[in-house]
């Protein structure tokens, strides 16, 4: 065989390996062929093509792992157990920008599964691999590693800490500082991911200056990247007074409020989420959001909004109520309770109907004018039936419950009060019955009122235990009128003219 004859056999051996890879990089891209490559053992084929002398077919072959691993748990571990990761990391440190970025996608792809496959990449020693990729010259390899980082990072604190420990945090804050925007979103999505778990990591996130960094895009034009940005500073407030107020005091509001008119819905439920979790540690830092316009630009935000989204919203101003009776005013001022009442009858998912109910509790609680505000929204009749109705999630029937029970004690509105009577359970009644015993006593006006709209007569109908607290209730009601009315309106009162009408003997 002559020479250009061996040559031909390599190079149509080289074209038949770049189309094999090229083929099943593009195959993985469709999940109806996942199963079929899986059970053609894909894997073991691809493997040794990682270490081929042609640069195109090792990046191909990565590719198509990278691809492979994202679509299930199952083909992740596979990669784990067929010893592919080592060979990805060495080739992490030697080989060229192309194939870095494609290793550092297959570790992210293996990782993002859950701890265990987090664990394994990081026992192959690919987080000092990673760290030191994020220290290259190519944007789009430091982009690959940084979401390889945070796929890590985000399972639990113990791999976060060992992302932190490897040295991602400096440089990640370097990252933001790039002018490549797609870089800056990811490396603000690690911060984020590093940041969630604990004070601590939080704590190590800010000591390297990342708040005075994130807190000059956030007027950035790029949505995605405000995502980022708002979800990592949300996740630095979240954890202490201490941390809040480092946010605050980057001087982001009001410029923040802004963003609760951005066109992309993610960018302005992560602004609310912000709000709300430094409105939650002390009225200071609420009294700081109220200062700013904030609590009136939720409101809006809560008008123009559906769904989830609104959640964090709801329970912002829950929060700004829940710490003093001057915050839960500014809430009600600024025309808080109707909207938070719209979102109640409006959204059909119960856990945001239950954060709602809460919000009620927080504002009604403080005195009867924050009680009253409540109670003529209508919304005490609500929160009954979401409590009654069997169909109601625990949480959202106790939700309602403790709302209602924080509402009434304060609630000297009886026209608000008196449809109660007719259907709350025992436990409910007896803090409506409460109030009606406490006002009547003091209200001329309220007494006959009670009487021509048949709450009297209700009351005479209603089972209490003798010596009960309802029964005392009702007797302070009953003594606010003369005898002859009270039994006039009780139970059986009629019969009991009848009977004295036929026995009465006339003159």
């Amino acid at each position: 065989m002559s020479q250009r004859q061996v040559l031909q056999v390599f190079e149509q051996y080289q074209k038949s390996r770049t189309q094999f890879v090229q083929t099943i990089a593009e195959l993985a891209t469709r999940p109806q062929n996942i199963e079929t490559l899986q059970n053609a053992g894909v894997m073991s084929l691809l493997r040794p093509l990682l270490l081929d002398v042609v640069p195109t077919i090792q990046q191909t072959a990565a590719l198509a792992l990278g691809r492979l691993a994202s679509y299930n748990e199952d083909l992740a571990e596979a990669v784990v157990k067929g010893d592919i990761l080592p060979q990805l990391i060495y080739s992490l440190a030697e080989q060229n920008r192309f194939y870095k970025k494609a290793a550092a996608f297959v570790l992210r792809a293996v990782a993002k599964h859950s701890p265990a496959l987090a664990h394994a990449v990081v026992d192959c020693g690919a987080l000092d691999a990673l760290v030191i990729s994020l220290e290259e010259f190519d944007p789009d390899v430091k982009e690959a590693a940084a979401w390889a980082l945070g796929y890590i990072a985000r399972h639990n604190a113990n791999l976060s800490q060992e992302v932190v420990d490897a040295g991602a945090v400096p440089l990640l804050v370097l990252c933001i500082q790039e002018p490549e925007v797609a870089l800056k979103r990811i490396a603000a999505s690690a911060l984020s991911d590093i940041a969630k778990h604990s004070p601590e990591l939080a704590q190590t996130v800010v000591d390297t200056g990342a708040i005075a960094h994130l807190a000059q895009m956030i007027l950035n034009p790029d949505a995605k990247l405000k995502r980022q940005v708002f979800s990592a500073l949300s996740q630095i407030s979240k954890h202490s007074v201490d941390l809040a107020e480092m946010v605050v005091e980057a001087e982001i509001f009001p410029a923040v409020l802004a963003c609760l008119r951005d066109p992309d819905e993610y960018v302005r439920k992560n602004v609310t989420t912000l709000m709300r979790e430094i409105t939650k540690h002390t009225p200071e830092l609420s009294q700081m959001i109220v200062n700013t316009g904030g609590v009136a630009a939720v409101i809006d935000y809560l008008g123009d909004s559906h769904g989830n989204v609104r959640l964090p919203g709801i329970m912002m101003l829950g929060y700004v109520a829940a710490h003093s009776e001057n915050l839960a005013m500014a809430v009600i001022v600024s025309k808080g309770v109707p909207q938070l009442a719209i979102c109640l009858s409006e959204e059909p998912e119960e856990h945001i109907k239950a954060a709602t109910a809460w919000a009620f509790g927080q504002i009604g609680r403080h005195t009867p004018e924050h009680a009253r505000a409540v109670a003529t929204a209508n919304v005490l009749p609500s929160l009954l039936a979401l409590y009654m109705d069997t169909d109601s999630s625990e949480d959202l029937q106790v939700k309602a419950k403790k709302a209602l029970k924080s509402i009434l004690p304060k609630c000297n509105y009886l026209p608000a009060l008196e449809p109660l009577l007719y259907e709350a359970p025992s436990n409910i009644l007896k803090h409506v019955v409460c109030q009606f015993s406490k006002v009547l006593p003091h209200d001329s006006k309220a007494r006959r009122l009670f009487v021509t709209s048949g709450g009297l007569k209700k009351v005479q109908e209603i089972k209490a235990d003798p010596g009960s607290a309802l029964q005392e209730y009702i007797n302070t009601i009953n003594s606010c009128y003369p005898e002859e009315i009270v039994r006039y309106y009780s139970p059986g009162y009629s019969e009991t003219l009848l009977e004295r009408v036929e026995k009465y003997q006339p003159v």
